[in-house]
């Protein structure tokens, strides 16, 4: 029996957490070879352009060039299957499903990364018939509404300010009337309480854990069940996080899977 062709993939994502994840369930399947990856819309562009694959992961809300410009930017005649990442973007899941396109929704697991990806292995082999770009266009179409502006917050370094996106922060503590922003490997110090902060944040991106705590929930790497009905959160950079049953409230169905 021969085996089946090698997939030439390409993800695209700016969250490098999300990325990262995608890699890694990537590269357990032996018919996938990861062509190059991307972290905003205009390297999307242009990698695609240059590895021409047979299927892309593709974020929808990266900032600048969303997910749907890096579509509009490709030759339609040569564009690969597509898999849609969105997170917890109800409008777009409908959409994805009224036009019959792929789509994770973050967080996902491997069990819904493997269904993905099996149905585009058995669609990506295929011609892209007429039908097919048709519903792509009306896809397109359909999602014109504009994405709500990303909330910044003025924060300094070197002794300089600028503006840092929310949506770009691993977790946050709060002490007494001053926050802790984690990114990355930077924390930045600003005046301000956690409540302020929280109603200035994504809620179906960023968890409250606790009195002082806020993390993103791709941030999180794992949970486990903890002492008293609570549960302790690790996150992706190794810190260890509980979330008590105060906001468990929040995101249950993080929860549904332990």
């Amino acid at each position: 029996m021969s085996s089946p062709p090698t997939l030439r993939v390409f993800v695209a994502d700016d969250e490098a957490p999300a990325r990262r994840k995608l890699l890694r369930f990537l590269a357990q399947e032996r018919d996938i070879n990861v062509v190059g990856e991307a972290g905003n819309g205009p390297d999307a562009v242009s990698g695609i352009q240059q590895t021409r694959p047979d299927l892309l992961f593709l974020d929808v809300q990266m900032p600048g060039m969303d997910g749907f410009d890096v579509v509009r930017a490709l030759d339609m005649s040569v564009l690969p299957r597509i898999i849609f990442v969105t997170a917890h973007d109800e409008y777009a899941i409908q959409a994805f499903e009224v036009h019959a396109f792929g789509y994770l929704l973050k967080p996902f697991d491997q069990e819904r990364f493997s269904k993905v990806l099996a149905g585009a292995r058995r669609q990506a082999f295929k011609d892209i018939k007429s039908d097919m770009l048709a519903e792509l266009q009306a896809l397109l179409t359909q999602y014109q509404r504009p994405l709500p502006p990303q909330p910044k917050l003025l924060v300094e370094q070197n002794e300089r300010g600028f503006l840092l996106a929310l949506n770009t922060v691993d977790w946050v503590e709060s002490d007494r009337n001053y926050l802790m922003l984690h990114v990355g490997n930077q924390t930045y110090e600003v005046r301000g309480t956690i409540e302020s902060l929280e109603e200035k944040l994504d809620r179906d991106r960023f968890l409250r854990l606790n009195r002082s705590c806020i993390v993103r929930i791709d941030f999180i790497r794992e949970l486990q069940k903890w002492s008293h009905g609570e549960y302790r959160v690790v996150l992706q950079s190794g810190n260890a996080l509980t979330w008590t049953r105060r906001y468990l409230d929040h995101h249950p169905e993080l929860l549904r899977r332990l």
